[in-house]
């Protein structure tokens, strides 16, 4: 960091508004909004960050703010900047690249472009984006093969060799019917639009009648424009009822990392969907305005944009310039759930993966053993306590060697200590190094606990009254609630890069620990709820109460359940007495 920048960050306010990230040519590489510009510019100067935010920031010579009144104001500022500036290092949806659309145009005589111009020509019809340039191309391609679409961008005076082909009709030269014209437009739009059937019958016909005037060579030409027609029908993987015409953005989120994907629908048809994976570092709100403020700054805008349920649609449909809306009912709910869906599929997907990629889990062990001076680091021990306001504490321990789990070493432990988490970590602590002590067992490597400086330094008490040689340290949350830091065992808190795979096996470490604990709370919790009613009815034991269990499904079935149905199940006698038992405890 430069002197500049260490001046410019003592001046900053605490405002919202807009920063301009600028290099030592003064050109802007980055646009950004902030709530607060002292915080979030402040921010890229201190601690880890990813790949991109660190090449960004070694970049930057200086910036420039510009204080705005409200959010509002900060975000609609900034789309205008990024569509003024186009800054290079401003975060674009998948690969940085605009999708390719097909552009049938709005002039007499019909021709068809693939483009990926932000500006649409309003007297054009376009159709995609097509996430895959090269399916718009064999399409492209497919369509001046199969009719005689101008070609030429300027008009010509005299035809071309296309004309000569039978590929160009010659409007340059010749005057053409506006019917034909016409019905060329039509059956474009037909088959970009999915709506095969009447064009695959007229070639199939013609094949036909080729063939049988053994004209051979014909037909195989029409035989592969039908190959190529039911290939441009396949693209379309979804389609629904109705003409949807809109791109449905949903979310999922999972260890700090916020994965989007969108599904683009035309004419009632879906695209392929295309997702972005990145850590969350602001609130999902503005992670998402973002993401569409990019996204939309490079490709053209669809007339409608769902959104879950939670955005604020007016700023949106204000800053987008179009129609932005959330649903709780109907298809577009439907279809909200499903881009959902693909979100959660893809991002458990991206962690899934990293258990059973061992490159991956070598690099960070040796990247935690450097954080913890540790030469020979193989075993880790997490902790992690789970409880309702206090009732049923329970605590956990799971135990990873090399990175991958050993779940015949996992530990489950009740509680005595209430909500309070510390005395809870400090008692699960001792039970478990106490008893390694007295049995001699191998201990790990290092314990890692889920909670800050408190739970921490509380832990380290026992460890050090026991004289267990274990390094302890603790991973620390955001204002987000997701993993942000490491505490080392010499107690020094060290930021994490998400992207790292550290942090990616601290993340699967926890979901496996979190996972642990929660299943054991909701066991005994559901095992106490069953106990409450059913322990004071004379007549059950433990047999009888699991068959009423397995048979109603629940303890309200139970309870309203009539006479015949407990007697089917228990018996006359039993299931008389049970039904009266439970009838004076209703009243």
């Amino acid at each position: 960091m430069n002197e500049k920048i260490e001046l410019q960050l003592k001046s900053l306010v605490s405002e919202p508004g807009c920063y301009l990230m600028k290099n030592r040519h003064d050109k802007i590489i980055y646009v950004g909004k902030a709530k607060n510009l002292r915080s979030r510019v402040s921010s890229y100067f201190s601690g880890a960050h990813d790949y991109k935010t660190t090449k960004l920031v070694s970049e930057i010579d200086h910036f420039d703010i510009i204080v705005t009144n409200s959010e509002k104001e900060a975000l609609i500022l900034e789309i205008n900047l990024i569509k003024e500036h186009r800054p290079k290092y401003n975060i674009m949806f998948m690969d940085d690249k605009s999708y390719p659309y097909i552009k049938l145009s709005g002039d007499e005589y019909p021709k068809i472009d693939v483009t990926r111009e932000k500006k649409r020509d309003p007297n054009a019809t376009y159709f995609g984006p097509y996430p895959d340039a090269k399916a718009a191309w064999q399409t492209f391609a497919f369509l001046n093969e199969l009719l005689p679409l101008r070609k030429c961008k300027v008009m010509p005076k005299k035809v071309c060799l296309y004309y000569h082909l039978g590929q160009c009709l010659g409007p340059c030269e010749f005057d053409i019917d506006p019917e034909v014209s016409l019905a060329m437009k039509e059956k474009v739009k037909k088959i970009l639009r999915g709506d095969i059937s009447d064009v695959l019958e007229e070639l199939t016909l013609s094949m036909n009648e080729a063939s049988d005037n053994f004209q051979f060579e014909k037909a195989a030409l029409y035989r592969d424009q039908i190959q190529s027609l039911k290939h441009v029908g396949a693209k379309q993987n979804v389609q629904v009822n109705d003409n949807i015409e809109a791109d449905i953005i949903n979310y999922a989120l999972l260890n700090g990392y916020l994965c989007i994907v969108g599904l683009f629908f035309r004419n009632g048809q879906m695209l392929q969907k295309n997702m972005s994976i990145q850590p969350l570092e602001v609130n999902i709100e503005e992670a998402i305005q973002t993401f569409l403020v990019e996204y939309y700054a490079k490709n053209p805008i669809p007339k409608q944009i769902v959104v879950p349920v939670g955005f604020d649609e007016v700023l949106l449909s204000e800053v987008l310039e179009t129609k932005v809306r959330s649903y709780q009912r109907g298809r577009y709910k439907q279809l909200l759930e499903m881009a959902y869906k693909n979100a959660q599929n893809e991002i458990e997907n991206r962690f899934e993966h990293i258990k059973y990629q061992q490159d991956t889990l070598d690099d960070a062990m040796l990247q935690l053993s450097s954080l913890l001076d540790e030469v020979d680091l193989r075993t880790i021990d997490l902790i992690d306590v789970s409880h309702t306001a206090g009732s049923l504490p329970v605590g956990a321990c799971v135990v990873f060697e090399d990175g991958q789990p050993v779940k015949s070493l996992y530990r489950r432990y009740k509680l005595n200590q209430g909500n309070n988490d510390v005395a809870s970590m400090k008692e699960i602590v001792y039970r478990r190094y106490l008893r390694a002590l007295k049995e001699q067992s191998v201990i790990a490597d290092v314990l890692i606990v889920d909670g800050g400086l408190a739970q921490v330094n509380g832990v380290k008490e026992i460890i050090d009254a026991l004289d267990v040689n274990i390094k302890v340290c603790g991973l620390v949350k955001d204002e987000y609630h997701n993993t942000s830091a490491l505490i080392n065992h010499e107690l020094m808190e060290i930021k994490l890069d998400k992207r790292s795979p550290l942090y990616q096996l601290l993340a699967v470490m926890q979901d496996e620990i979190h996972r642990f604990a929660i299943s054991y709370h909701r066991k005994l919790r559901t095992k106490k709820m069953t106990k409450s009613l059913l322990d004071d009815i004379v007549g059950l034991g433990s047999v009888r109460k699991s068959k009423l269990l397995k048979h109603f499904g629940s303890l309200k079935k139970i309870r309203e359940a009539s006479e015949k149905e407990l007697m089917d199940v228990l018996g006359q006698k039993i299931g008389q007495s049970v039904y009266e038992q439970l009838k004076k405890l209703k009243e």
